[in-house]
């Protein structure tokens, strides 16, 4: 398992690949159906499964603040490997990036960095710059270099496309019942705990807490959660997601207090499932404020748990 960072890094070892090109973000269970050709392609071919993602998405890089990231490129990357995936390769989308004509996107990365021999893209997958590579363009391509080219179907539950963005919003609504079903499980986010401010020790609610990237807001405010560690050992908690603006936070993160749990997760990791909003994210006029209100959010989380068996 080995995740690529940029296209510079790919070497002759990376040759040949069974390849998919994606977003990833989520790895929902349209994602999982497309893994699962892609795996038998690989088996079939003896060439490892590759999946080639971008970092920001090329929606972000159009458009910043547009496309709230479920996960980081190492979290897609973590859950990627856990389906099979032998590498990820993970593309700075950048300026210079975007002006690739299509001719060079498959001869640089695909032939000459990967060594294709299967391609599985989305049905509407556009690439290169003014977006003129498609399907037909990449079909024509493999014909004469000698690699398959795919189009994936769209994969629906309940008679809707499965697709990130219906993740995400799923996860805005707070419906995290419809989030876990196109997930195939509870929205998580993984991380290493990290040495905070320790302020919620001060607040009588230690915590552990998550660095999360700048772009990671698909939730934002208080939650009941599971939280998942080392041993598999699994505690439920309370979570706020977000700056913590009542401490003038700036950074995004995941700060978790784990109910009746008092162990040492310092560099520790941490898979965190997101199960029911308490409130949303809000700034208070003191510490005393925030310890109380933190006192509340934590017995409607020990309530949450209580009322659905856990």
């Amino acid at each position: 398992m080995q995740l690529i960072h940029g296209i510079e890094n790919l070497l002759p070892e990376h040759r040949p690949s069974a390849v998919s090109i994606g977003n990833y973000d989520g790895v929902h269970l349209g994602h999982q159906h497309v893994i699962k050709t892609l795996l038998e392609q690989s088996q079939a071919l003896n060439a490892p499964a590759t999946v080639i993602t971008f970092e920001p998405l090329a929606k972000e890089f159009f458009r910043p603040g547009s496309v709230p990231l479920l996960h980081s490129v190492s979290q897609r990357a973590e859950q990627l490997f856990a389906l099979g995936i032998d590498r990820v390769l993970c593309i700075e989308f950048t300026a210079e990036f975007a002006a690739y004509s299509p001719a060079r996107f498959v001869e640089e990365v695909l032939l000459d960095g990967l060594g294709v021999r299967y391609l599985s893209v989305g049905d509407d997958f556009r690439f290169g710059k003014d977006r003129a590579g498609d399907f037909e363009f990449l079909k024509k391509f493999g014909e004469s270099h000698d690699f398959s080219v795919t189009a994936h179907d769209t994969f629906e539950i309940g008679g809707s496309r499965v697709s990130s963005g219906r993740v995400r919003e799923a996860l805005q609504n707070a419906d995290f019942k419809l989030a876990e079903t196109l997930l195939g499980q509870p929205y998580t986010i993984s991380g290493v705990v990290s040495r905070g401010q320790q302020l919620g020790r001060t607040l009588d609610f230690p915590t552990a807490n998550i660095v999360l990237e700048p772009t990671q807001t698909a939730v934002n405010g208080v939650y009941a959660v599971r939280a998942i560690g080392a041993g598999e050992v699994t505690v439920n908690g309370v979570a706020n997601i977000g700056t913590r603006p009542t401490v003038d936070g700036s950074e995004n993160r995941l700060e978790v207090h784990l109910f009746d749990f008092d162990a040492d997760l310092y560099e520790k990791k941490l898979r965190v499932q997101v199960l029911h909003k308490i409130r949303d994210e809000q700034k208070f006029s003191s510490i005393d404020a925030l310890k109380i209100q933190i006192a509340a959010d934590a017995d409607s989380a020990r309530r949450y748990f209580q009322n659905h068996g856990n």
